[in-house]
């Protein structure tokens, strides 16, 4: 007696109507621009239908992570050293770097009226903690301390920082109140054209060293095409729009 064939051939019948050139990649991607890849990834994969994966971390962790074998295929840098690091190490392809967007620090506070858009709070020091992210593994940590440095106030404030491991811990610090303020990138409290929650100053970009942020197809992703399809899409018109949104300024 024959088995039912008929469950054999729907099965058959529904994968062979999914689009046999779809994949996926893995990108390693900064905290900073958690946010800006959530809103692009679905677009990606309308676009596309290709599915970007990200991991989130500080750009110090993700090049340790890559360096140690992990399987990412594509970084996307809070700064452009770490690839061009990458690429004399070996581990990226060099032609295919660019800048995706650059960012903006900002001083943060989840209290709206205890920031008036100036460091004047951060002269008058009436505050326990400043959060910052950690100078040794996120570019915005880094350029936090560049900025008290420029406003004379890196020594006399520095009891008082706190640091978290990336500038996502940064902000959480800030927004439970384990610290009055801090510095964190404009990406992560900015939607709809202005500040969405609490109070800031938006640092000057003449007070530290240009965030400009890097994309990288690094050497695991060279045969997938899903990789190559997400740094074309990064650089499209779509792309960019949403990439304004969250406050970034795009190279020319």
């Amino acid at each position: 007696m024959r088995r039912p064939v008929r469950p054999v051939l729907l099965v058959f019948a529904l994968s062979s109507s999914l689009p046999s050139w779809a994949g996926s990649l893995q990108v390693a991607v900064a905290a900073n621009f958690t946010a800006p890849f959530q809103a692009l990834a679905p677009l990606f994969e309308q676009a596309t239908g290709h599915q970007a994966v990200g991991a989130f971390a500080a750009t110090g962790q993700l090049y340790a992570q890559i360096r140690h074998g992990a399987p990412f295929e594509v970084l996307l840098s809070a700064d452009s050293s770490t690839p061009r690091r990458l690429i004399e190490e070996g581990e990226g392809v060099a032609a295919s770097r660019f800048t995706y967007a650059t960012g903006k620090l900002v001083l943060w506070s989840a209290q709206p009226d205890y920031l008036d858009g100036t460091p004047a709070a951060l002269h008058a020091g009436k505050f326990r903690h400043l959060a910052i992210a950690n100078p040794q593994t996120a570019p915005y940590g880094l350029a936090a301390l560049q900025t008290l440095e420029q406003l004379g106030l890196r020594e006399h404030l520095a009891e008082r920082l706190v640091e978290g491991q990336s500038i996502s811990q940064t902000q959480q610090f800030i927004a439970s109140g384990n610290a009055e303020l801090g510095f964190i990138a404009l990406a992560q409290v900015y939607r709809d054209g202005r500040i969405s929650s609490g109070s800031a100053w938006q640092v000057p970009a003449n007070l530290h060293t240009p965030l400009h942020q890097d994309a990288l197809l690094l050497n695991r992703g060279r045969d997938n095409p899903a990789a190559q399809a997400w740094l074309d899409f990064l650089q499209s018109p779509q792309a960019a729009e949403v990439i304004r949104a969250f406050g970034y300024d795009l190279a020319d």
